[in-house]
């Protein structure tokens, strides 16, 4: 693979969508490009496009998008999954923590923006914060769909739901109500919608007890973002990507993209980064130092099991963020010390 290396305000990159607004490439001057959220800040300041020049092909650059938050500016953090719709561009918190925990509110949350705006100025971008309500919602999930999750580990339980209802009651904040214990700390890293506009979720952690990664189908996105009568997404399905994961080992996902024929590619790999401090690995060592793998799958409403197929192994890549598929080829992102590597198949 050959890669281009660019630098957005000094941040780290996280997953890649496909620019689909015409107006938008235009307005920069740009044949193609990819959205990317960086995951070092409030969300509204994390917001990147890697454009490649209409005039010199080859040629990449980066633009820092400028945006108007409202209310929410400064409330958020952690951005890791982008997803497309209806010409919207979602913008997914992870809902998990620090490394070494506790679980941070800040890291709840879902935006969105009309992708032609981009092309005229400031973005209005609408972000919603839930309060660790989806977090209830995907472990009751998990347990409800019947999928057999490896156990988060003893000193996970007290870093990531003990020590966080602890700070919350100090705090008198009524979301502690919707943690329990045996909760999974749930790590949201990937999103794409599906052709009937459910949303897919690809959870880093947990994973099943075999080490397979989990995907939960989710439906009400868009009534999130009714200011008038919000309602709060529902899980209509949960199923384990089987097939994938190498013998021995703990795969989660980093990834996921929608392809125009209704299937998805994903990106799968370790469960957490290894000598960072992870309390998940320190429980579950053999979560850590997997390479990545690009794989394929389709997607089936209400099947428990989802059979993948290996598409390339990225080896010896640790760290891939993001795939996206443009006239046919994969493109990947990577998680780099303060530059972005976008990388060609």
């Amino acid at each position: 693979m050959t890669s281009v290396e660019l630098v957005v305000a000094g941040n780290e990159a996280s997953d890649l969508l496909p620019v689909h607004s015409e107006a938008l490439l235009a307005a920069h001057g740009a044949r193609r490009g990819f959205w990317t959220v960086l995951d070092e800040g409030p969300v509204e300041e994390c917001l990147a496009l890697l454009l490649e020049k209409d005039d010199n092909p080859g040629h990449w650059f980066a633009h820092h998008l400028s945006t108007r938050p409202g209310r929410e500016a400064g409330r958020t953090e952690d951005g890791e999954a982008l997803a497309y719709k209806d010409g919207w561009v979602y913008a997914i918190g992870s809902h998990f923590g620090s490394k070494a925990g506790p679980l941070r509110p800040r890291r709840a949350f879902f935006s969105r923006f009309r992708e032609d705006d981009a092309a005229r100025g400031p973005v209005p971008i609408h972000i919603v914060r839930n309060q660790f309500r989806l977090h209830r919602v995907f472990n009751d999930a998990l347990r409800q769909h019947g999928i057999d999750t490896l156990p988060s580990g003893s000193l996970a339980q007290e870093r990531f739901i003990v020590e966080t209802t602890r700070r919350g009651t100090a705090r008198r904040k009524g979301w502690t109500q919707r943690l329990a214990p045996g909760d999974h700390p749930v790590n949201v890293e990937a999103a794409a919608f599906t052709p009937s506009g459910t949303l897919l979720l690809g959870l880093r952690f947990p994973v099943t007890t075999g080490g397979e990664p989990i995907l939960l189908e989710i439906d009400g996105v868009e009534a999130m973002f009714d200011n008038d009568v919000r309602t709060w997404p529902e899980v209509v399905g949960a199923s384990v990507l089987t097939g994938v994961t190498p013998p021995g080992t703990l795969t989660g996902f980093r990834a996921i993209t929608a392809r125009p024929d209704g299937t998805f590619d994903a990106v799968i790999g370790s469960i957490d980064a290894l000598n960072k401090g992870s309390i998940l690995l320190d429980d579950h060592p053999h979560g850590g130092g997997v390479e990545c793998r690009h794989v394929r799958f389709s997607f089936a409403s209400g099947e428990t099991e989802t059979k993948g197929s290996v598409v390339m192994e990225l080896a010896p890549f640790r760290n891939v963020e993001g795939l996206a598929e443009i006239d046919g080829h994969p493109h990947y992102v990577t998680d780099e010390d303060h530059r972005i590597a976008l990388w060609f198949a």
